[in-house]
């Protein structure tokens, strides 16, 4: 008989690598690295790949697979609750059931969600929101995502496409297509990608002088680190922008009405600059019941998702 606690494994599958992480049953993560996420083949390696570099990953943990008490995954797409991924599209993958396949290959016992709701629980259980009972994170990355948590409980909906608040079209003036295949999507202004695209637009539209216009490459760390030093250009995309985030996370409240608000993601290392703003707007429009709702930075960075894998491993 092990001396030890169980332990749970909380895999992040992201485009790029997945996170893997061993956590103790109480949430103390004891280990993590991560592998490459191999979508060749239309993604067919990737599971292989991660049962493969399990026993590597707990013995580096000093563990045994026989502590193992289960696995939680987190996928970038729609997750419905017994596990079935309603397409991964940055993966490759179509329509199957991740935790079914993976408990057949593993012989553990297996839950998938999706990666925005995977952040969210995470941050219930270890971080931001920990003293709360009910969150809504958004994630501020390549795109805009989302996640609901409601008395510890990730709402993944009918379709897996619950939260989706980059998706929500509240952009009414926008022309051109989000990668979802709709128009005037809240990420099409909001996401890094998007901030980029709003700078470019807002500074071709003006002869206005910005330091903005000397840089070999806008980022979205760019026009924040401007807006901070004053510049007048950065200042009107950054309120442009948040006016939106503002006005998406209202709707999200307003359908949700949770104790806090967590802003997360890259973007969100602008810190109180960003939050400040967006909470400024998000009271603006939010509806009079949830104008006070806390509006917070999340703590655990990119390693959220892998704890929330790891909670929602444990039910």
């Amino acid at each position: 008989m092990s001396l030890f606690k169980d332990i749970v494994l909380g895999i992040d599958i992201g485009g790029t690598t997945c996170k893997c992480g061993v956590f103790t049953t109480d949430g103390t993560l004891v280990y993590k690295d991560e592998i490459p996420t191999r979508k060749d083949d239309g993604g067919s390696l990737i599971l292989s790949d991660i049962k493969e570099h399990i026993p590597e990953l707990v013995k580096a943990a000093g563990r045994s697979c026989d502590e193992i008490k289960g696995v939680g995954i987190g996928v970038p797409g729609a997750v419905r609750e017994d596990g079935t991924v309603n397409k991964c599209v940055n993966l490759g993958w179509g329509v199957f059931n991740v935790a079914q396949t993976f408990k057949d290959m593993t012989g553990y016992e297996v839950k998938v969600g999706n990666d925005a709701n995977m952040a969210a629980l995470g941050e219930y259980w270890m971080g931001s929101a920990k003293a709360y009972s009910s969150v809504v994170l958004v994630t501020i990355g390549t795109g805009v995502g989302g996640g609901v948590i409601i008395d510890g409980k990730p709402i993944c909906g009918y379709n897996g496409a619950a939260a989706e608040i980059g998706h929500l079209p509240i952009v009414e003036e926008e022309t051109e297509y989000c990668n979802c295949g709709n128009k005037g999507c809240l990420e099409q202004v909001a996401s890094a990608t998007g901030i980029v695209r709003t700078a470019t637009r807002m500074l071709n539209a003006t002869d206005e002088p910005s330091a903005l216009r000397a840089l070999p490459y806008i980022s979205a760390k760019a026009v924040f680190d401007e807006a901070k030093s004053g510049d007048s250009c950065a200042i009107k995309i950054v309120d442009y922008v948040c006016r939106y985030l503002g006005k998406g996370i209202a709707c999200a409240s307003a359908m949700t009405d949770t104790e806090v608000i967590c802003i997360g993601g890259g973007v969100s290392a602008a810190g109180d600059y960003l939050i400040e703003r967006v909470a400024k707007y998000y009271k603006e429009y939010a509806f009079h019941a949830c104008k006070n709702t806390k509006i917070v930075r999340a703590e655990l960075g990119n390693d959220a998702g892998m704890y929330g894998a790891a909670k929602l491993a444990l039910g």
